[in-house]
């Protein structure tokens, strides 16, 4: 989610991929919600930060936004760029019915977008 947020948002000045420590299938309720906002992250491709790290490529900012539970086991990852650590629950450990999981994912997705809205503005952004 922070990865396509952060590309709508700011996509004139940054170019955000997104990687996980064990990455699964997408999470169907973060599509959906997702959705909501017009953004289709359906055909997104889970990536491990393995996969990412192997392109060599270099990053300006690195931003992990595991939830606090599993920070420290968040990624270090080389090179020069800024490290933020951003700490989010994670929707895909929500329990509960289907309603109050979308709640509740729907609830991360919006402070993702508010701590990106902030992040942005903070570096004189212009909106997209």
């Amino acid at each position: 989610m922070a990865a396509a947020l952060l590309n709508a948002r700011c996509r004139d000045h940054f170019e955000a991929e997104s990687a996980g420590l064990s990455p699964g299938r997408l999470n169907p309720l973060a599509i959906e919600i997702m959705r909501e906002l017009g953004l289709d992250i359906s055909s997104n491709k889970p990536r491990s930060v393995d996969d990412v790290l192997s392109t060599g490529k270099e990053f300006d900012y690195v931003v992990t936004v595991c939830d606090e539970g599993s920070a420290a086991s968040c990624p270090n990852f080389p090179g020069g760029g800024e490290k933020l650590h951003w700490g989010f629950p994670d929707p895909s450990k929500f329990a509960g019915s289907r309603e109050e999981r979308l709640a509740r994912t729907r609830a991360v997705r919006d402070l993702i977008r508010a701590k990106i809205e902030s992040w942005c503005q903070e570096r004189c952004l212009s909106p997209v």
